[in-house]
């Protein structure tokens, strides 16, 4: 079985994210989006709430599950029994970023390999930190996140 994993922060998660996750499910037999927990990185979610989310937005997809991770992804790889990474790329910066990561994963774990997917031009200029920055000054999201993902900044963002 082909099987992929999906790693990132999703905070929170976008169309972009969604929109990957759909196409990755096209290629892989199954697909596991793992949430990163790391401490070290300030996220506006907990790991639980980013994980709780993704679960809900990736219910129409049947090989799609969800996981955490903290540390290496590669450990992570590991843990599932694959040795694919999936990640898109919305710019040529982010290409070079992954291409990086990519390389840098290969020379620690030679059998990781990364499968590198193009944005849909839709979403290729939503990254979460613009939305998170969007979404504190009061801006609309629609288009850029689910309602779901709206409600849920709002709500955060007003507890803070």
């Amino acid at each position: 079985m082909r099987k992929a994993v999906y790693p990132g922060s999703f905070d929170p998660v976008t169309y972009g994210h969604l929109d990957l996750i759909e196409r990755g499910s096209k290629i892989f037999e199954h697909l596991v989006v793992s949430v990163s927990a790391d401490a070290a990185k300030q996220h506006l979610f907990t790991a639980a709430e980013r994980m709780e989310m993704v679960r809900e937005l990736v219910k129409p997809y049947k090989n799609v599950t969800v996981d955490s991770f903290d540390g290496l992804a590669i450990e992570h790889l590991h843990r599932h029994k694959t040795s694919i990474i999936l990640r898109g790329i919305r710019t040529v910066s982010d290409f070079e970023y992954e291409f990086q990561m990519a390389l840098t994963n290969r020379t620690i774990a030679p059998e990781v390999e990364t499968v590198l997917v193009m944005s849909d031009e839709r979403f290729s200029f939503i990254h979460s930190s613009l939305i998170k920055e969007i979404a504190r000054l009061g801006g609309p999201l629609k288009g850029m996140v689910p309602p779901r993902v709206e409600e849920a900044l709002q709500k955060k963002l007003k507890s803070k």
